[in-house]
This record gives structure tokens, C-alpha cells and sequence, in this order.
């Protein structure tokens, strides 16, 4: 059970410019404090024909369309043919991957967003990682602190795995589609292929290949 939550097994590191940072952990929170220095280190070498940097560390690929409204705060890579829309708020150590959606009035801090996801209507997204095509559903968000501040803790059948930090999200696997409204608490997990109903309290590891409708209730996709 306990490999179903590594890096390998929930992405396709094909589908992101960070692939080089989740090569260097085992479990995706891992690379969560190392985002703002790769960034930097990844931006400076960016192609300049292909990017531009808009600000202090603030990389943007011309193809990108980003509106006039939106706000960006470094360090922040904005990949090729991505969207952030009307007042989207970009907080930094962010990664936007390739043709990603970042819709209006959502917020990113310390992420990492793979190709092709969205987040397109009223989310909050923290101190998390979405993988390739993952979708979040209007006025989904990801909650990264417990209410008594202690340190996250992965847990989830025969799983038990201190994080030793103080702030994480969510991990989605690949193809995760998450129903508007819910609310993924500090140190979910989930698998790929998994489908989050609307409204839903998640927390713990959720299968990959599962419809979760409650706690008691995840079904197994057929």
C-alpha cells in the first residue's frame, strides 16, 4: 500500500518541467520545501526564446496567456500555452505546467501544477502537488494546516507516515477529478483515476481507480 503513494506511482514525470525535482524524493511532499530554490535555479535557464522573466523571478512563456488582472509573485514558472485568467492570484513557488488553466479568483502558493490540470473557478491551492490532467471542480479547495497546528501526518490503510511538515495540501495523482465544493484536509492523497464526488470531506490516502462518495463509502471503478 505504501508504494501506491510514491512519486512513480501517482505521475508521469513526462508531464511537468519539475520532473527533475520529483526524481530526487520518494514520496511527492517531499519536494514541497525544495520548490522556491529549483525554481530559481530551473529559471535562469530557461530557453529565452521561449520564455520571458516579467519580474524578480518571474518566468513566463510567451505562448502563456495570462490576464492583465491576474497577480504573479515569484519565484513562479508559467509554462507553454497556459492560462491564468481574471484575478487569479499567483502567490510564488508555483510551477504552472504546460496548457494549464488557472481560473479566476484562484490562488496558488508553493505548487506544483502538471500539465494540462485545472483550476479553474474559486480554488485555493497550497503546499500541493496536481498531477498530469487533474481537475478541481468550482470552489474546491486544498486546507494545509490542521486546526492545531501540529505537523501532517499521511495516513491511510496500513499507512502511517509522518511528514515532518507543518504545511501540506493535497497530492492528486494523474487524471484525478475532484467534485466542486469539497474540501481536501491536510495530507490527503489521491491515487490516479480516482473521482471525488461534490461536496465531499477528504482526508487520509484514497485509492487509485476509486469513486470516493464518503469515508465509508469508496467504490472501485469498473
Amino acid at each position: 500500500m505504501i508504494n501506491s503513494i510514491t512519486v512513480s506511482e501517482l505521475y508521469d514525470l513526462r508531464e511537468t518541467i519539475a520532473s527533475e525535482l520529483l526524481e530526487g524524493v520518494t514520496y511527492p511532499w517531499e519536494s514541497l520545501p525544495k520548490i522556491h530554490d529549483f525554481i530559481i535555479r530551473l529559471g535562469e535557464s530557461l530557453p529565452k526564446d521561449i520564455y520571458e522573466e516579467r519580474g524578480e523571478h518571474i518566468w513566463v512563456a510567451k505562448s502563456a496567456r495570462v490576464a492583465a488582472t491576474a497577480c504573479l509573485n515569484g519565484p513562479v514558472i508559467i509554462d507553454e500555452e497556459a492560462e491564468v485568467r481574471h484575478c487569479a492570484f499567483v502567490r510564488g513557488n508555483a510551477i504552472v505546467g504546460k496548457g494549464a488553466v488557472v481560473g479566476n479568483s484562484t490562488e496558488l502558493k508553493n505548487v506544483i501544477i502538471f500539465n494540462k490540470v485545472q483550476v479553474p473557478h474559486y480554488n485555493y491551492v497550497g503546499d500541493s502537488i496536481l498531477g498530469y490532467k487533474s481537475h478541481m471542480g468550482a470552489g474546491s479547495i486544498t486546507s494545509n494546516v490542521k486546526s492545531d497546528k501540529t505537523l501532517v501526518v499521511v495516513k491511510g490503510d496500513g499507512i502511517r507516515i509522518e511528514t515532518g511538515l507543518k504545511k501540506m495540501g493535497a497530492m492528486l495523482g494523474d487524471y484525478v477529478e475532484v467534485g466542486c465544493n469539497s474540501v481536501l484536509n491536510p495530507g490527503t492523497v489521491i491515487g490516479r483515476n480516482t473521482n471525488i464526488y461534490p461536496a465531499s470531506m477528504v482526508r487520509g490516502v484514497i485509492p487509485a481507480g476509486s469513486i470516493y462518495k464518503k469515508a465509508s463509502e469508496i467504490a472501485e471503478k469498473r
